[in-house]
Protein backbone atom coordinates (compact mmCIF):
# COMPACT_ATOMS: atom_id res chain seq x y z
CA UNK A 1 0.00 0.00 0.00
CA UNK A 2 2.84 2.40 0.81
CA UNK A 3 4.33 1.76 -2.65
CA UNK A 4 0.99 2.60 -4.27
CA UNK A 5 0.83 5.96 -2.51
CA UNK A 6 4.44 6.73 -3.33
CA UNK A 7 3.36 6.31 -6.94
CA UNK A 8 0.38 8.55 -6.21
CA UNK A 9 2.72 11.27 -5.04
CA UNK A 10 4.70 11.01 -8.26
CA UNK A 11 1.46 11.28 -10.25
CA UNK A 12 0.40 14.31 -8.21
CA UNK A 13 3.67 16.05 -9.08
CA UNK A 14 3.58 15.06 -12.75
CA UNK A 15 0.02 16.26 -13.23
CA UNK A 16 0.26 19.36 -11.06
CA UNK A 17 -0.60 22.87 -12.12
CA UNK A 18 2.30 24.33 -14.07
CA UNK A 19 2.77 27.29 -11.73
CA UNK A 20 5.10 26.61 -8.80
CA UNK A 21 2.97 26.43 -5.64
CA UNK A 22 3.43 29.13 -3.03
CA UNK A 23 5.12 28.45 0.30
CA UNK A 24 1.79 28.04 2.08
CA UNK A 25 1.26 24.79 0.12
CA UNK A 26 4.67 23.33 0.79
CA UNK A 27 4.25 19.69 1.83
CA UNK A 28 0.47 19.70 1.38
CA UNK A 29 0.68 16.81 -1.09
CA UNK A 30 1.98 14.54 1.65
CA UNK A 31 -0.96 15.48 3.90
CA UNK A 32 -3.49 14.86 1.14
CA UNK A 33 -1.97 11.52 0.17
CA UNK A 34 -1.91 10.49 3.82
CA UNK A 35 -5.66 11.18 3.98
CA UNK A 36 -6.33 9.33 0.71
CA UNK A 37 -4.46 6.35 2.12
CA UNK A 38 -6.33 6.46 5.45
CA UNK A 39 -9.67 6.69 3.67
CA UNK A 40 -8.74 3.85 1.33
CA UNK A 41 -9.78 6.16 -1.50
CA UNK A 42 -8.88 5.88 -5.18
CA UNK A 43 -8.36 9.45 -6.34
CA UNK A 44 -8.96 13.15 -5.82
CA UNK A 45 -8.54 16.45 -7.60
CA UNK A 46 -7.94 19.75 -5.81
CA UNK A 47 -7.93 23.38 -6.91
CA UNK A 48 -7.61 26.68 -5.04
CA UNK A 49 -8.21 30.22 -6.30
CA UNK A 50 -7.31 33.50 -4.68
CA UNK A 51 -7.77 37.03 -6.00
CA UNK A 52 -9.15 35.82 -9.33
CA UNK A 53 -6.36 33.38 -10.17
CA UNK A 54 -5.52 29.74 -9.59
CA UNK A 55 -2.86 29.38 -6.90
CA UNK A 56 -2.92 25.60 -6.59
CA UNK A 57 -4.26 22.67 -8.63
CA UNK A 58 -3.32 19.00 -8.55
CA UNK A 59 -4.63 15.53 -9.24
CA UNK A 60 -3.98 12.60 -6.92
CA UNK A 61 -4.38 8.88 -7.39
CA UNK A 62 -6.40 7.20 -10.10
CA UNK A 63 -9.52 7.89 -12.11
CA UNK A 64 -9.43 4.26 -13.24
CA UNK A 65 -7.68 2.00 -10.74
CA UNK A 66 -7.80 -1.09 -12.96
CA UNK A 67 -5.91 0.56 -15.82
CA UNK A 68 -3.87 2.78 -13.48
CA UNK A 69 -5.04 5.95 -15.23
CA UNK A 70 -4.18 8.97 -13.06
CA UNK A 71 -6.45 11.78 -11.90
CA UNK A 72 -5.49 15.11 -13.45
CA UNK A 73 -6.88 18.58 -12.95
CA UNK A 74 -8.87 17.96 -16.16
CA UNK A 75 -10.46 14.71 -14.94
CA UNK A 76 -14.26 14.90 -15.03
CA UNK A 77 -16.10 13.96 -11.83
CA UNK A 78 -19.85 14.10 -11.09
CA UNK A 79 -20.21 16.96 -8.57
CA UNK A 80 -23.59 15.99 -7.08
CA UNK A 81 -25.48 18.69 -5.21
CA UNK A 82 -23.01 21.47 -6.05
CA UNK A 83 -25.23 21.45 -9.16
CA UNK A 84 -27.86 23.35 -7.16
CA UNK A 85 -25.83 26.56 -7.32
CA UNK A 86 -25.92 26.33 -11.14
CA UNK A 87 -29.69 25.81 -11.31
CA UNK A 88 -30.25 28.76 -8.99
CA UNK A 89 -27.95 30.92 -11.13
CA UNK A 90 -29.98 30.25 -14.27
CA UNK A 91 -33.08 31.47 -12.42
CA UNK A 92 -31.08 34.51 -11.33
CA UNK A 93 -30.20 35.17 -14.97
CA UNK A 94 -33.87 34.90 -15.97
CA UNK A 95 -34.77 37.38 -13.25
CA UNK A 96 -32.12 39.79 -14.58
CA UNK A 97 -33.76 39.40 -18.00
CA UNK A 98 -37.10 40.30 -16.35
CA UNK A 99 -38.62 36.96 -17.36
CA UNK A 100 -39.52 36.11 -13.77
CA UNK A 101 -39.17 37.26 -10.20
CA UNK A 102 -37.78 34.96 -7.53
CA UNK A 103 -40.81 36.00 -5.48
CA UNK A 104 -43.13 34.44 -8.07
CA UNK A 105 -45.15 31.37 -7.22
CA UNK A 106 -44.26 28.26 -9.29
CA UNK A 107 -47.82 28.04 -10.65
CA UNK A 108 -47.24 31.33 -12.49
CA UNK A 109 -44.84 29.52 -14.81
CA UNK A 110 -45.75 25.81 -14.77
CA UNK A 111 -49.02 24.71 -16.43
CA UNK A 112 -51.52 22.68 -14.42
CA UNK A 113 -49.35 22.96 -11.34
CA UNK A 114 -50.48 22.80 -7.73
CA UNK A 115 -49.04 21.76 -4.40
CA UNK A 116 -50.71 19.42 -1.91
CA UNK A 117 -52.79 22.12 -0.21
CA UNK A 118 -53.87 25.72 -0.49
CA UNK A 119 -51.40 26.91 2.12
CA UNK A 120 -48.51 25.70 0.00
CA UNK A 121 -50.06 27.19 -3.15
CA UNK A 122 -50.55 30.56 -1.42
CA UNK A 123 -47.14 30.81 0.26
CA UNK A 124 -44.38 28.99 -1.62
CA UNK A 125 -42.20 31.12 -3.90
CA UNK A 126 -39.18 30.34 -6.08
CA UNK A 127 -36.99 31.77 -3.30
CA UNK A 128 -38.37 29.12 -0.93
CA UNK A 129 -37.48 26.37 -3.40
CA UNK A 130 -33.87 27.54 -3.60
CA UNK A 131 -33.41 27.92 0.18
CA UNK A 132 -35.08 24.67 1.34
CA UNK A 133 -37.91 26.41 3.20
CA UNK A 134 -40.77 25.19 1.00
CA UNK A 135 -41.50 22.22 3.25
CA UNK A 136 -41.70 19.92 0.20
CA UNK A 137 -38.86 17.70 1.40
CA UNK A 138 -36.98 15.26 -0.77
CA UNK A 139 -39.88 13.07 -1.95
CA UNK A 140 -37.21 10.56 -2.94
CA UNK A 141 -39.65 7.63 -2.95
CA UNK A 142 -41.46 9.23 -5.87
CA UNK A 143 -38.39 10.38 -7.76
CA UNK A 144 -36.17 7.31 -7.27
CA UNK A 145 -38.60 4.36 -7.18
CA UNK A 146 -40.94 5.81 -9.83
CA UNK A 147 -38.61 7.93 -12.00
CA UNK A 148 -39.53 10.09 -14.97
CA UNK A 149 -37.16 12.01 -17.22
CA UNK A 150 -39.77 14.76 -17.70
CA UNK A 151 -39.43 17.53 -15.14
CA UNK A 152 -42.93 18.74 -15.98
CA UNK A 153 -44.55 15.35 -15.40
CA UNK A 154 -42.64 14.88 -12.15
CA UNK A 155 -43.58 18.23 -10.59
CA UNK A 156 -47.23 17.77 -11.53
CA UNK A 157 -47.25 14.90 -9.02
CA UNK A 158 -46.80 17.38 -6.18
CA UNK A 159 -50.54 17.93 -5.85
CA UNK A 160 -50.62 14.40 -4.38
CA UNK A 161 -47.43 14.52 -2.28
CA UNK A 162 -47.70 15.58 1.35
CA UNK A 163 -45.21 18.21 2.55
CA UNK A 164 -42.44 16.87 4.77
CA UNK A 165 -42.14 19.99 6.95
CA UNK A 166 -43.81 23.28 7.76
CA UNK A 167 -44.04 25.69 4.84
CA UNK A 168 -41.93 28.86 5.22
CA UNK A 169 -40.85 27.96 8.74
CA UNK A 170 -38.54 24.97 8.43
CA UNK A 171 -35.31 23.71 6.95
CA UNK A 172 -36.11 20.57 4.96
CA UNK A 173 -33.54 19.73 2.30
CA UNK A 174 -35.30 19.10 -0.99
CA UNK A 175 -34.07 17.75 -4.30
CA UNK A 176 -37.67 17.88 -5.50
CA UNK A 177 -37.70 21.65 -4.93
CA UNK A 178 -34.85 21.95 -7.43
CA UNK A 179 -36.78 19.75 -9.86
CA UNK A 180 -39.52 22.39 -9.65
CA UNK A 181 -36.87 25.08 -10.21
CA UNK A 182 -35.65 23.23 -13.30
CA UNK A 183 -39.21 22.88 -14.60
CA UNK A 184 -39.71 26.64 -14.26
CA UNK A 185 -36.54 27.22 -16.30
CA UNK A 186 -37.78 24.89 -19.03
CA UNK A 187 -41.26 26.42 -19.21
CA UNK A 188 -39.99 30.01 -19.40
CA UNK A 189 -37.23 29.41 -21.95
CA UNK A 190 -38.77 26.64 -24.01
CA UNK A 191 -35.43 24.81 -23.74
CA UNK A 192 -34.30 21.97 -21.51
CA UNK A 193 -32.59 22.54 -18.19
CA UNK A 194 -29.47 20.98 -19.73
CA UNK A 195 -29.48 23.43 -22.66
CA UNK A 196 -29.88 26.40 -20.32
CA UNK A 197 -26.93 25.32 -18.17
CA UNK A 198 -24.79 24.99 -21.30
CA UNK A 199 -25.88 28.27 -22.88
CA UNK A 200 -26.04 30.55 -19.85
CA UNK A 201 -23.17 29.15 -17.74
CA UNK A 202 -20.84 26.56 -19.27
CA UNK A 203 -20.25 28.41 -22.55
CA UNK A 204 -19.61 31.96 -21.24
CA UNK A 205 -17.53 30.62 -18.33
CA UNK A 206 -15.39 28.54 -20.70
CA UNK A 207 -16.26 25.38 -18.79
CA UNK A 208 -15.45 23.24 -21.81
CA UNK A 209 -15.08 19.97 -19.87
CA UNK A 210 -18.37 20.20 -17.97
CA UNK A 211 -21.47 18.19 -18.77
CA UNK A 212 -25.05 17.59 -17.66
CA UNK A 213 -25.44 14.09 -19.11
CA UNK A 214 -23.53 10.89 -18.38
CA UNK A 215 -23.27 9.92 -22.04
CA UNK A 216 -21.63 13.27 -22.81
CA UNK A 217 -19.10 12.81 -20.00
CA UNK A 218 -18.16 9.36 -21.31
CA UNK A 219 -17.12 10.90 -24.62
CA UNK A 220 -14.36 12.73 -22.75
CA UNK A 221 -10.87 11.23 -22.81
CA UNK A 222 -10.37 11.96 -19.10
CA UNK A 223 -13.24 11.02 -16.77
CA UNK A 224 -13.41 9.12 -13.49
CA UNK A 225 -15.07 5.85 -12.64
CA UNK A 226 -17.12 5.63 -9.41
CA UNK A 227 -15.84 3.67 -6.41
CA UNK A 228 -16.98 2.70 -2.95
CA UNK A 229 -15.68 0.77 0.04
CA UNK A 230 -17.07 -2.49 1.41
CA UNK A 231 -15.44 -4.30 4.33
CA UNK A 232 -12.23 -2.39 3.70
CA UNK A 233 -12.05 -3.24 0.00
CA UNK A 234 -12.38 -0.79 -2.88
CA UNK A 235 -15.09 -1.70 -5.40
CA UNK A 236 -16.29 -0.07 -8.59
CA UNK A 237 -19.98 0.92 -8.41
CA UNK A 238 -22.54 2.15 -10.94
CA UNK A 239 -23.14 5.77 -11.94
CA UNK A 240 -26.33 7.32 -10.63
CA UNK A 241 -29.27 7.85 -12.98
CA UNK A 242 -30.64 11.30 -12.17
CA UNK A 243 -33.75 11.51 -14.38
CA UNK A 244 -35.94 14.30 -12.93
CA UNK A 245 -33.43 14.98 -10.14
CA UNK A 246 -30.95 16.42 -12.67
CA UNK A 247 -31.35 20.11 -11.63
CA UNK A 248 -30.38 19.05 -8.09
CA UNK A 249 -27.29 17.00 -8.84
CA UNK A 250 -26.47 15.91 -12.41
CA UNK A 251 -23.53 18.15 -13.39
CA UNK A 252 -20.11 16.61 -14.06
CA UNK A 253 -17.03 18.85 -14.11
CA UNK A 254 -13.31 19.22 -13.49
CA UNK A 255 -11.46 21.22 -10.86
CA UNK A 256 -10.02 23.39 -13.64
CA UNK A 257 -13.51 24.25 -14.89
CA UNK A 258 -14.76 24.75 -11.35
CA UNK A 259 -12.08 27.39 -10.74
CA UNK A 260 -13.91 29.54 -13.32
CA UNK A 261 -17.13 28.98 -11.38
CA UNK A 262 -15.50 30.04 -8.10
CA UNK A 263 -13.78 33.07 -9.62
CA UNK A 264 -17.12 34.23 -11.02
CA UNK A 265 -18.80 34.03 -7.62
CA UNK A 266 -15.87 35.69 -5.85
CA UNK A 267 -15.92 38.47 -8.43
CA UNK A 268 -19.60 39.40 -7.99
CA UNK A 269 -20.73 37.44 -11.03
CA UNK A 270 -18.08 38.68 -13.45
CA UNK A 271 -15.81 36.49 -15.54
CA UNK A 272 -13.19 38.13 -17.75
CA UNK A 273 -15.03 41.46 -17.52
CA UNK A 274 -18.37 39.93 -18.57
CA UNK A 275 -21.28 39.91 -16.11
CA UNK A 276 -22.35 36.26 -16.33
CA UNK A 277 -24.45 36.16 -13.14
CA UNK A 278 -26.15 39.34 -12.00
CA UNK A 279 -24.57 41.03 -9.02
CA UNK A 280 -28.02 41.29 -7.43
CA UNK A 281 -28.48 37.53 -7.60
CA UNK A 282 -24.99 36.89 -6.22
CA UNK A 283 -25.81 39.10 -3.26
CA UNK A 284 -29.15 37.39 -2.57
CA UNK A 285 -27.80 33.88 -3.08
CA UNK A 286 -25.02 34.45 -0.54
CA UNK A 287 -27.26 36.13 2.04
CA UNK A 288 -28.86 34.05 4.77
CA UNK A 289 -32.34 33.10 3.54
CA UNK A 290 -33.11 30.16 5.83
CA UNK A 291 -31.70 29.33 9.25
CA UNK A 292 -30.48 25.79 9.80
CA UNK A 293 -30.06 24.08 13.14
CA UNK A 294 -26.66 22.94 14.32
CA UNK A 295 -24.34 22.72 17.29
CA UNK A 296 -22.46 25.98 17.51
CA UNK A 297 -18.74 25.73 18.13
CA UNK A 298 -16.07 28.36 18.57
CA UNK A 299 -14.98 28.12 14.94
CA UNK A 300 -18.28 27.22 13.25
CA UNK A 301 -21.64 28.92 13.85
CA UNK A 302 -24.53 30.83 12.24
CA UNK A 303 -25.55 27.96 9.92
CA UNK A 304 -28.06 28.52 7.15
CA UNK A 305 -28.74 28.55 3.43
CA UNK A 306 -28.78 31.15 0.73
CA UNK A 307 -29.80 30.06 -2.77
CA UNK A 308 -27.96 26.84 -3.59
CA UNK A 309 -25.29 27.51 -0.96
CA UNK A 310 -24.68 26.69 2.69
CA UNK A 311 -23.60 29.73 4.73
CA UNK A 312 -21.78 29.96 8.05
CA UNK A 313 -19.05 31.59 10.07
CA UNK A 314 -15.90 29.47 9.92
CA UNK A 315 -12.64 30.23 11.74
CA UNK A 316 -13.75 33.85 11.98
CA UNK A 317 -14.43 34.13 8.22
CA UNK A 318 -17.64 34.22 6.19
CA UNK A 319 -17.90 30.91 4.32
CA UNK A 320 -20.24 29.75 1.56
CA UNK A 321 -20.13 26.10 0.66
CA UNK A 322 -21.87 23.09 -0.78
CA UNK A 323 -20.95 19.45 -0.86
CA UNK A 324 -22.04 16.81 -3.32
CA UNK A 325 -22.70 13.09 -3.03
CA UNK A 326 -23.70 10.77 -5.84
CA UNK A 327 -23.00 7.07 -6.43
CA UNK A 328 -19.24 6.61 -6.19
CA UNK A 329 -18.34 10.29 -5.78
CA UNK A 330 -18.07 12.86 -2.97
CA UNK A 331 -17.13 16.51 -3.40
CA UNK A 332 -16.91 19.83 -1.60
CA UNK A 333 -16.63 23.44 -2.72
CA UNK A 334 -15.98 26.20 -0.18
CA UNK A 335 -15.50 29.92 -0.75
CA UNK A 336 -14.54 32.80 1.52
CA UNK A 337 -15.91 35.84 -0.33
CA UNK A 338 -14.31 38.56 1.79
CA UNK A 339 -10.93 36.85 1.48
CA UNK A 340 -11.39 36.13 -2.27
CA UNK A 341 -10.53 32.45 -1.70
CA UNK A 342 -12.17 29.37 -3.19
CA UNK A 343 -11.36 25.68 -2.72
CA UNK A 344 -12.82 22.71 -4.61
CA UNK A 345 -12.14 19.01 -4.00
CA UNK A 346 -13.60 16.24 -6.16
CA UNK A 347 -13.15 12.57 -5.22
CA UNK A 348 -14.25 9.23 -6.63
CA UNK A 349 -15.25 7.70 -3.30
CA UNK A 350 -18.86 7.07 -2.33
CA UNK A 351 -20.39 8.67 0.78
CA UNK A 352 -17.11 10.04 2.11
CA UNK A 353 -15.99 13.00 4.20
CA UNK A 354 -12.57 12.94 2.52
CA UNK A 355 -13.20 16.10 0.42
CA UNK A 356 -14.23 18.04 3.55
CA UNK A 357 -11.05 17.00 5.34
CA UNK A 358 -8.92 18.11 2.39
CA UNK A 359 -10.76 21.44 2.25
CA UNK A 360 -10.04 21.88 5.97
CA UNK A 361 -6.32 21.14 5.50
CA UNK A 362 -6.08 23.85 2.86
CA UNK A 363 -8.28 26.32 4.77
CA UNK A 364 -6.04 26.03 7.82
CA UNK A 365 -2.94 26.65 5.73
CA UNK A 366 -4.37 29.71 4.02
CA UNK A 367 -5.52 31.27 7.29
CA UNK A 368 -2.46 30.11 9.27
CA UNK A 369 -4.49 27.97 11.66
CA UNK A 370 -2.85 25.09 13.48
CA UNK A 371 -3.43 21.72 11.81
CA UNK A 372 -5.52 19.07 13.55
CA UNK A 373 -3.52 16.10 14.89
CA UNK A 374 -5.60 13.58 12.93
CA UNK A 375 -8.85 13.68 10.97
CA UNK A 376 -11.48 11.04 11.80
CA UNK A 377 -12.18 8.50 9.07
CA UNK A 378 -15.80 8.78 7.99
CA UNK A 379 -16.74 6.80 4.91
CA UNK A 380 -19.79 4.55 4.84
CA UNK A 381 -19.76 1.11 3.25
CA UNK A 382 -21.76 0.70 0.07
CA UNK A 383 -24.94 -1.32 0.46
CA UNK A 384 -25.01 -5.02 -0.37
CA UNK A 385 -28.04 -7.27 0.16
CA UNK A 386 -27.76 -10.14 2.62
CA UNK A 387 -29.09 -13.65 1.86
CA UNK A 388 -32.85 -14.08 1.84
CA UNK A 389 -34.50 -15.32 5.04
CA UNK A 390 -37.63 -17.46 5.01
CA UNK A 391 -40.91 -16.79 6.79
CA UNK A 392 -40.90 -15.83 10.46
CA UNK A 393 -42.63 -18.96 11.74
CA UNK A 394 -43.32 -17.40 15.14
CA UNK A 395 -45.36 -14.60 13.55
CA UNK A 396 -46.73 -16.07 10.33
CA UNK A 397 -48.61 -14.02 7.68
CA UNK A 398 -52.36 -13.75 8.29
CA UNK A 399 -53.16 -14.73 4.70
CA UNK A 400 -51.85 -17.11 2.07
CA UNK A 401 -49.05 -15.56 0.02
CA UNK A 402 -51.24 -15.55 -3.09
CA UNK A 403 -53.68 -13.23 -1.26
CA UNK A 404 -51.07 -10.44 -1.26
CA UNK A 405 -50.60 -10.62 -5.03
CA UNK A 406 -52.05 -7.81 -7.10
CA UNK A 407 -51.61 -4.29 -8.40
CA UNK A 408 -51.26 -1.43 -5.92
CA UNK A 409 -51.31 2.25 -6.90
CA UNK A 410 -50.61 5.56 -5.19
CA UNK A 411 -51.19 8.94 -6.82
CA UNK A 412 -47.99 10.93 -7.05
CA UNK A 413 -45.93 7.76 -7.05
CA UNK A 414 -46.95 4.94 -9.37
CA UNK A 415 -47.70 1.24 -9.42
CA UNK A 416 -46.30 -1.69 -7.45
CA UNK A 417 -47.08 -5.13 -8.79
CA UNK A 418 -46.89 -7.81 -6.08
CA UNK A 419 -46.23 -11.27 -7.52
CA UNK A 420 -46.27 -14.71 -5.95
CA UNK A 421 -43.61 -16.87 -7.60
CA UNK A 422 -42.91 -20.32 -6.13
CA UNK A 423 -44.32 -19.26 -2.77
CA UNK A 424 -42.14 -16.17 -2.56
CA UNK A 425 -43.47 -12.64 -2.91
CA UNK A 426 -41.88 -10.10 -5.22
CA UNK A 427 -42.52 -6.37 -5.70
CA UNK A 428 -42.18 -5.16 -9.27
CA UNK A 429 -41.47 -1.42 -9.61
CA UNK A 430 -40.63 0.47 -12.83
CA UNK A 431 -36.85 -0.04 -12.51
CA UNK A 432 -36.56 -2.62 -9.74
CA UNK A 433 -37.71 -6.09 -8.81
CA UNK A 434 -37.45 -6.71 -5.07
CA UNK A 435 -38.21 -9.87 -3.18
CA UNK A 436 -40.45 -9.26 -0.18
CA UNK A 437 -38.74 -10.74 2.85
CA UNK A 438 -41.09 -11.53 5.72
CA UNK A 439 -40.64 -9.57 8.96
CA UNK A 440 -43.74 -10.49 10.97
CA UNK A 441 -47.45 -11.07 10.35
CA UNK A 442 -48.36 -8.83 7.37
CA UNK A 443 -45.10 -6.87 7.30
CA UNK A 444 -42.32 -7.47 4.77
CA UNK A 445 -39.44 -5.40 3.41
CA UNK A 446 -37.84 -4.89 0.00
CA UNK A 447 -35.06 -7.43 -0.43
CA UNK A 448 -32.76 -6.65 -3.38
CA UNK A 449 -31.31 -9.48 -5.40
CA UNK A 450 -27.59 -10.04 -5.92
CA UNK A 451 -27.94 -8.13 -9.19
CA UNK A 452 -28.88 -4.92 -7.34
CA UNK A 453 -26.05 -2.45 -8.12
CA UNK A 454 -27.21 0.81 -6.54
CA UNK A 455 -25.18 1.78 -3.48
CA UNK A 456 -28.06 3.00 -1.26
CA UNK A 457 -30.08 0.76 1.06
CA UNK A 458 -33.62 0.31 -0.37
CA UNK A 459 -34.88 -2.09 2.31
CA UNK A 460 -38.01 -0.19 3.32
CA UNK A 461 -40.75 -1.96 5.23
CA UNK A 462 -44.03 -2.85 3.50
CA UNK A 463 -47.16 -3.48 5.57
CA UNK A 464 -50.27 -5.02 4.04
CA UNK A 465 -53.64 -3.81 5.40
CA UNK A 466 -56.98 -5.62 5.37
CA UNK A 467 -60.42 -4.12 4.82
CA UNK A 468 -63.51 -4.72 6.97
CA UNK A 469 -64.12 -8.02 5.20
CA UNK A 470 -60.63 -9.27 6.03
CA UNK A 471 -59.32 -8.98 2.46
CA UNK A 472 -55.96 -7.37 1.59
CA UNK A 473 -56.86 -3.89 0.30
CA UNK A 474 -53.77 -1.73 0.71
CA UNK A 475 -50.05 -1.70 1.39
CA UNK A 476 -48.12 0.95 3.25
CA UNK A 477 -44.54 1.70 2.23
CA UNK A 478 -42.50 3.16 5.11
CA UNK A 479 -40.02 5.10 3.02
CA UNK A 480 -40.85 8.68 4.12
CA UNK A 481 -41.81 10.50 7.30
CA UNK A 482 -45.34 9.24 6.84
CA UNK A 483 -46.00 5.89 5.16
CA UNK A 484 -47.11 6.00 1.52
CA UNK A 485 -50.45 4.26 0.96
CA UNK A 486 -50.81 2.12 -2.18
CA UNK A 487 -54.37 0.89 -2.80
CA UNK A 488 -55.08 -2.47 -4.36
CA UNK A 489 -56.88 -1.97 -7.64
CA UNK A 490 -57.58 -5.48 -8.96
Amino acid sequence: MKLIYTILLLFSIEYSFSQKPSQEFEGVENEIIHLIEKYNAVGAAVAVVKNDRIIYAKGFGYRDIERKLPVTTNTVFPIGSITKSFTGSVLGALEAEEKLSLKDKPSQHIPEFAFYNDKMNDLITIEDLLSHKSGIGNQASSQVFFPDTSLLKMVQRLRYLKPQAEVKNSFEYSNMAYTVAGAIIEQITGNSWQANIQEKLFAPLEMTSSYTKLEEMKKSSDYSFPYGVYNGNVEKVKYEDFNSISPAGAIKSTVNDMTNWMITWLNNGKFKDSQIISEEYIQKATTLQNIKGGNYEENAFLFGDGFGWRLRSSYGHFRIEHGGNTFGFSSDLAMFPFDKIGIVVLTNQDNSLLPYAIVDIITRRLFEIDPVPEYPINVADIFKPMPYKHLNKDKMPSHSLSSYSGTYKAKGFGTIEVLNEDERLYALLPNYKFQLEHVNYDSFFFKPSKEFKDVYNPQFTIQFITDTEGEISMLKMYSQKEPVQFYKVD
